[in-house]
């Protein structure tokens, strides 16, 4: 009988575990792709517009999953990338915000400048920068554990947060973009000592300048930009030294008023420049090419610059997609020849969404506001004063959170759970204000669905604050052109998830999955233990 059932228990663990295909080499490199701000609906708006071999080849030969969501709050860049790579939520991995409000130093932080290390490739203080504040392993360092340390990890964008948080604490390297007078790539010592010669000599080649030396006009006629809003609108924003927001964007002429090469953020251009240092990076450094497996994460950041500027509805936002459908088919491309088809597997995400510019919905009746921040301070003070005789209690206000000051609270006498739970019971009737939770309700709290959900998963115990807001759907802080995130609103949650290449199934699934789902994917396909703090789970069906 015994014997019986231990057949029975190594019969049912051998049917739980997913065993690759006997046939099936692990792939050479595995290509991470965050598309910054990609809504999910850029794929089905403008998919008639796309070529056949960028997003389009990916949706017909991978796997893509059509109702995948962010689960916590704030959806803004960093926490993206920390939560795509560790599999887990900023309850867990510790990065709650680009930056954030800490309240033992008692300054505002930003999530990966670390003064202990010094910049690689430029004279200013630009790469003094690391992932120390990240407290999970991402799947590339499991990666690297899982090989003895053999292989590279390689993270690439025009952001210093989402080149670094995508390939955690022992990658080889990660390069970052310094705009102004330089146009480079750099990184910190925390990586290497000096810049790899093919860096040098990529900075040399001076692809910046080349790039802001022709104007931005439309890739295709502007007549056929019909997902769009038309060209000049209202709602969206401009360079400094325009008067409208119209193509053609005269670039070479506008740099001086926008930060020199720094503009090339805001052109579908920091785009390309980034997937031709990706290339180089792919070359140079021989990835895909030996016994092991390399990973290399690709952050495509110009798609969020133009948003914040343009705005969801413009032929900008439109035209930035159309140009990146294009580099993505010379990337694949690439791969094809450089590593050999069928040898490399590509997932594509993005970090977040964005909201629809609010005026622009108000214009249509559709309710959405903006956050003045000073009319809510003078509210906050005058609940303070009705409650406490005191404007003195609240130590800072960011990100949509208030950090106490638990010193002051202790003077006169109060209780600081007290005090929050007044705040969050009086700021609720703010106009612009969902809801209003305290730290100690998510503490004591279990919330397994809805808005409250996600904002727990959001809220760390030891870095967050003591009164965490929800703005009303579609109502945001800034001014009223342009857009931006951050909510945990379908708009700002719901993003592609495409899986495409070696071990990757042909398909779809409208099944509901969440961001932290691909890390543990990846590892799962790759045989290796997920990283440290992964709360997400193993998408089965999309891997052979």
């Amino acid at each position: 009988m015994k014997k019986f059932l231990l057949f029975l228990l190594l019969i049912t663990s051998l049917t739980n575990f997913k065993k690759a295909p006997d046939n099936q080499e692990k792939p050479k490199l595995i290509i991470g792709i965050v598309v910054d701000q990609m809504r999910y609906d850029y794929l089905t708006r403008y998919f008639n517009s796309y070529g056949n071999d960028g997003f389009k080849r990916l949706l017909r030969e991978g796997y893509s999953l059509e109702n995948a969501h962010f689960n916590y709050i704030p959806t803004y860049t960093a926490v993206g990338h920390a939560s795509v790579y560790t599999g887990s939520t900023p309850d867990h991995h510790g990065i709650i915000g680009n930056n954030w409000y800490d309240k033992f130093l008692k300054k505002e932080i930003y999530c990966v400048d670390d003064i202990r290390y010094s910049s690689i490739g430029t004279e200013s203080k630009y790469g003094q920068k690391s992932p120390y504040r990240m407290l999970s392993t991402t799947v590339s360092d499991q990666l690297l554990l899982a090989q003895n340390m053999r292989g590279k990890a390689i993270g690439i964008a025009l952001k210093d947060r989402s080149a670094i948080l995508s390939v955690g604490h022992t990658a080889t390297a990660a390069y970052w973009f310094e705009g102004g007078n330089k146009g480079n790539f750099i990184t910190s010592s925390f990586y290497m000592k000096e810049l790899p010669k093919w860096v040098v000599d990529f900075n040399n080649q001076k692809k910046a300048q080349f790039y802001t030396s022709q104007p931005w006009n439309t890739l295709y006629d502007i007549k056929s930009y019909r997902n769009s809003t038309p060209d000049n609108s209202i709602f969206e924003g401009v360079f400094k030294g325009e008067k409208f927001p119209v193509f053609p964007h005269d670039i070479p002429n506008l740099k001086a008023e926008n930060g020199n090469l720094s503009i090339i953020s805001e052109t579908p251009f920091g785009n390309s420049i980034t997937l031709d240092f990706a290339k180089a990076a792919i070359i140079s450094e021989k990835l895909g090419k030996t016994n092991e497996t390399d990973f290399l994460s690709i952050s495509f950041s110009s798609t969020d610059y133009v948003g914040h500027k343009f705005g969801v509805d413009a032929i900008e936002t439109e035209d930035t997609y159309l140009r990146l459908d294009k580099d993505l088919a010379d990337l694949l491309k690439f791969l094809d020849k450089e590593v050999g088809l069928g040898k490399y597997t590509v997932f594509l995400t993005a970090d977040h969404g964005a909201v629809r510019v609010p005026a622009y919905l108000d214009s249509l009746k559709i309710p959405a506001k903006y956050f003045d921040a000073k009319k809510f301070k003078i509210f906050l003070d005058s609940i303070s004063i009705k409650n406490f005789k005191s404007t003195e209690l609240v130590e800072n206000m960011s990100n949509y959170q208030l950090f106490l000051n638990k010193d002051k609270i202790t003077s006169l006498g109060l209780k600081v759970d007290e005090v929050a739970e007044i705040f969050a019971n009086e700021l609720v009737n703010f106009e612009t204000i969902n809801k209003v939770v305290s730290a100690k309700t998510l503490q004591n709290s279990n919330f397994t669905k809805g808005i409250l959900n996600v904002l727990q998963n959001g809220y760390h115990q030891k870095f967050s604050g003591d009164v965490i807001l929800i703005p009303n759907p579609a109502s945001i802080s800034r001014q009223k052109t342009g857009t931006t995130h951050g909510s945990g609103f379908s708009y700002d949650t719901h993003v592609p998830i495409i899986f495409y290449g070696n071990g990757i199934k042909k398909g779809v699934s409208k099944k509901y999955y969440e961001i932290t789902d691909i890390a543990p994917t990846i590892a799962n396909l790759l045989r290796i233990e997920a990283p440290n703090s992964t709360t997400g789970k193993i998408i089965d069906e999309v891997l052979k």
